[in-house]
């Protein structure tokens, strides 16, 4: 890597999330008085994140820079690249640029915030430019698992930049929209200063299969099912909804859309004319019970198990409209995503105990990876052309593998920058270096909380999970100092009381012990007695029975 200091550099990249991690993509440039910003995306909580609903990126850098900002540009309308607009549009207002579709996703969100009308957003079609300040930032189409998604070309003072954004090289994609190798070598051809892209599949040999594939494999499963038809997907997922329409309609079934998101979504696509459903083929719910079971096909959300989606209820038998029957087949058209196996797979186990089939992507070809495989992403590299590399959107292999994979099809080992969350990558005179870092992070959403939830209160919540809690209630004359109540012994997640009283009165006894051994002048320190009470607890539960619980000495007066 090239190691020498540049003095008041002209073009900074600074990723606030998507390095090191699957989500979360945000990418800051920076140039003079200028600031735009690439993606805004979320990420779903990690198994260790207990009661968290989202993580969204530390947005301090742009905070502080607010009156800088001159927009944001979206590659695409999936969660991990425009999930946490609603959150920091509560705080920034620039306006958004996007495809069609993409803002439509976006607008959708906003209105569950009363956000819709506050904030501008600009449709840009492909191979439009977009100026603000020092910025030209040109739209390309790319294929991935969702309409309408580009990567960016990004024309500064100190030469072009393009991100990939999520993309894969389709030869015969669904609509018929090919990625624009045509503009990418255009780029090449003049001079690319730096390629940041995609490395999710950076791992895979090969080609990633074309998204017809799974049209071909509905065609070969539906003619053969005799009951009902299921078909779970991501619901942003405009090409898989149309090739199950497609399906449905040349072996004569009526299509129910299923789940929230699944009918707003489809309602967006239709308008915009990236789907083509007649409108005598889609029935409602309240059609179903009149239906013959051959003649349904519904697609619907919940292809993680999530456990109050709709699947996951019929697959526990407990919808109320919905039931499954011997004969009836599910389809589940997604990914297992990383940490939801164990869920998908009781989700599986649920289905076939209430009689169904179960298609998934690990016996049948009916998902296929929106992400390029390393012969694609050889082919990126190759046209493009860049000075310097940054591989982006991936864990921290990913990122490794794809700067090695750069340097086989020869971009120099100096020039490719595996960089993290909050470096700053600074560039002037076609030289790069990563100079200094700034603040960025995680930041947790709990319900209606923003950022109240930090890593202290994590390790809390494991703590309760694995050892649970004993709360220890004593109640202290204020005249004079004596135990009145108690101690009460109340236990959660640490053991069964009705059988285990005999545990308990000895727990009492140790803390009777304790406080009886007290001077007088400890007892009215109620701070004191709460660490005398934990200390001697800690250490006789240890011995005893070798948990470690949460204790919360309760000390109340009278």
């Amino acid at each position: 890597m090239e190691t020498e200091l540049i003095q008041q550099p002209g073009l900074r990249i600074i990723p606030l999330g998507g390095l090191g991690e699957i989500g979360l993509n945000m990418t800051v440039f920076e140039h003079g008085n200028d600031i735009i910003v690439v993606d805004c995306g979320l990420m779903f909580p990690e198994p260790h994140m207990l009661g968290i609903d989202l993580v969204i990126p530390d947005i301090s850098y742009l905070r502080e820079r607010a009156d800088r900002l001159r927009g944001i540009f979206l590659t695409h309308g999936h969660e991990d690249h425009i999930g946490a607009l609603p959150f920091v549009l509560q705080e920034l207002s620039p306006p958004l640029y996007g495809t069609a579709l993409t803002l439509g996703f976006v607008r959708e969100k906003l209105k569950e915030f009363d956000l819709d009308g506050l904030v501008d957003m600009e449709v840009v079609k492909p191979r439009e430019t977009v100026t603000v300040g020092d910025f030209q930032v040109e739209f390309l189409r790319v294929s991935h698992s969702i309409v309408d998604g580009c990567a960016l070309a990004i024309r500064t003072p100190e030469g072009v930049v393009i991100h990939t954004g999520d993309f894969k090289i389709d030869q015969t994609p669904v609509d018929g929209e090919l990625t624009d190798l045509a503009s990418f070598a255009r780029y090449g051809a003049g001079g690319v200063l730096a390629l940041l892209a995609d490395s999710t599949n950076v791992e895979r040999e090969g080609y990633t299969l074309s998204e017809r594939v799974v049209g071909e494999a509905f065609d070969e499963i539906f003619p053969h099912c005799p009951g009902r038809i299921i078909v779970a997907a991501f619901s942003s997922n405009i090409h898989r909804v149309q090739q199950a329409v497609d399906a449905a309609i040349r072996v004569g079934r009526k299509v129910l859309l299923n789940g929230r998101s699944m009918v707003a979504n489809v309602q967006i696509a239709r308008q915009l004319g990236h789907l083509r459903i007649p409108d005598d083929v889609l029935v409602e719910l309240r059609e179903l019970p009149r239906l013959p079971r051959e003649q349904v096909c519904m697609i619907t959300t919940g292809s993680q198990g999530e456990p109050m989606s709709a699947l996951a209820r019929i697959a526990m038998d407990d919808h109320k409209q919905i039931k499954l029957e011997r004969g009836d087949t599910v389809i589940l058209s997604s990914r297992f995503i990383p940490g939801n196996e164990k869920t998908i797979s009781d989700l599986i186990n649920h289905l076939y105990r209430r009689g169904a089939e179960v298609f998934h992507e690990k016996v049948s070809e009916v998902h296929v990876s929106g992400h390029a495989s390393q012969e694609e992403l050889k082919l990126m590299l190759n046209l493009v052309r860049p000075r310097f590399f940054i591989p982006v959107h991936g864990e921290y292999r990913h990122l490794v593998k794809h700067a090695r994979l750069a340097q086989l099809v020869g971009v120099p080992e100096e020039r490719c920058f595996v960089a993290v969350n909050g470096d700053v990558i600074s560039f002037r005179d076609e030289r790069a270096a990563i100079r200094e870092t700034v603040e960025t992070g995680r930041v947790f959403i709990d319900g209606k909380g923003i950022g109240d939830v930090g890593a202290v209160v994590l390790k809390d919540r494991k703590h309760l999970s694995e050892d649970g809690m004993v709360v220890v209630i004593i109640v202290i004359s204020r005249t004079s100092g004596e135990i009145v109540y108690g101690p009460d012994i109340v236990s959660r997640g640490f053991v069964f009381e009705d059988e285990s009283q005999e545990f308990l009165d000895e727990t009492k006894k140790i803390v009777l012990d304790t406080l009886a051994g007290l001077s007088s002048e400890t007892l009215g320190d109620w701070g004191e007695v709460k660490l005398e009470v934990r200390r001697v607890l800690r250490r006789f539960f240890n011995k005893t029975i070798e948990r470690r619980p949460v204790i919360l000495p309760l000390i109340l007066e009278m």
